[in-house]
């Protein structure tokens, strides 16, 4: 039995200082790099850039999509691109944040899902990562095709350490184009960082608590476009949690996205295949 299943969560007065200080400490580094001193249209073309590749190849794309529900297939050196994209979030590395998700999936908005919704935004929205998390016991149990993968493993216990070339090459970027490496430093990683973090975020919180019910899923799951724009359509939760294996997740007519596009570009040039859909689309 996985963890949590036919109990009640309740967690205890322990806390997680390690991600306690590490969270208050890229928050800090994210508004010093806010300082006027320190923008740039290359600032914001690094933050803009990596963005993308953090949160839409990444973390959307695929930790979720690809790795979580297997809703597509690619290439092994695709799928370990897009893995790495999203270790570079600093979300966890792939086979934790794959086990979280797929128990999250099993115990959507009950007593043993480790960010219920049930128990207010600030707990789904970051408030579950400072205290212990028992779903962990269940990511072994939950991510058998991914342990088998060295690198994911590798990955998964380094993904921290991926920040440190990543300074590097920016460092080096800021002072071949003179506009300052530390600069870029600030705008590519610790701005960047809060800013995914806090958007990904907004589908365990906000999506769960505002917007609209188009199918039953047995949760509290909502359809919301304005989370959808920041994610590149992750915001269509309700369609998700209704269809969790379908790549695309923007089901209804108007409904934008884009992480669906870039499936349809990778399936088109021969990159993707076993596209993944619900019947009636």
């Amino acid at each position: 039995m996985l963890p949590g299943a036919g109990s009640s969560y309740q967690p205890n007065k322990q806390r997680r200082w390690g991600t306690i200080l590490f969270m208050i400490t890229i928050h800090a580094l994210s508004i010093f790099a806010l300082n006027p001193a320190f923008w740039s249209w290359e600032s914001v073309t690094t933050l803009s850039i990596l963005y993308w590749i953090t949160a839409c190849l990444g973390v959307t794309l695929g930790y979720h999509r690809l790795l979580s529900h297997r809703a597509l297939r690619v290439p092994l050196w695709l799928e370990r691109f897009f893995a790495t994209c999203g270790a570079l979030s600093c979300q966890h590395g792939p086979i934790d944040w794959v086990g979280l998700h797929r128990h999250h999936h099993k115990f959507s908005d009950t007593d043993a899902d480790h960010h219920n919704s049930n128990k207010g935004f600030w707990w789904s929205h970051m408030g579950w990562m400072f205290k212990p998390i028992p779903a962990m016991q269940a990511v072994p149990t939950l991510t058998g095709d991914l342990r088998k993968d060295p690198y994911y493993r590798w990955l998964n216990k380094n993904f921290l350490l991926l920040q440190v070339p990543l300074a590097m090459l920016l460092f080096l970027l800021g002072q071949i184009t003179n506009v300052g490496g530390w600069e870029l430093i600030l705008w590519g990683i610790p701005l960047r960082l809060v800013l995914v973090y806090h958007v990904t975020w907004l589908v365990n919180s906000a999506t769960h608590c505002w917007g609209t019910v188009a199918f039953e899923s047995g949760d509290g799951s909502r359809n919301n476009p304005w989370v959808a724009a920041l994610t590149f359509g992750e915001g269509w939760h309700n369609n998700h949690h209704a269809f969790p294996y379908s790549a695309k997740q923007g089901l209804q007519k108007g409904q934008i996205d884009l992480t669906w596009q870039h499936i349809r570009l990778l399936k088109a040039i021969g990159l993707a295949n076993k596209v993944r859909l619900p019947a009636a689309s």
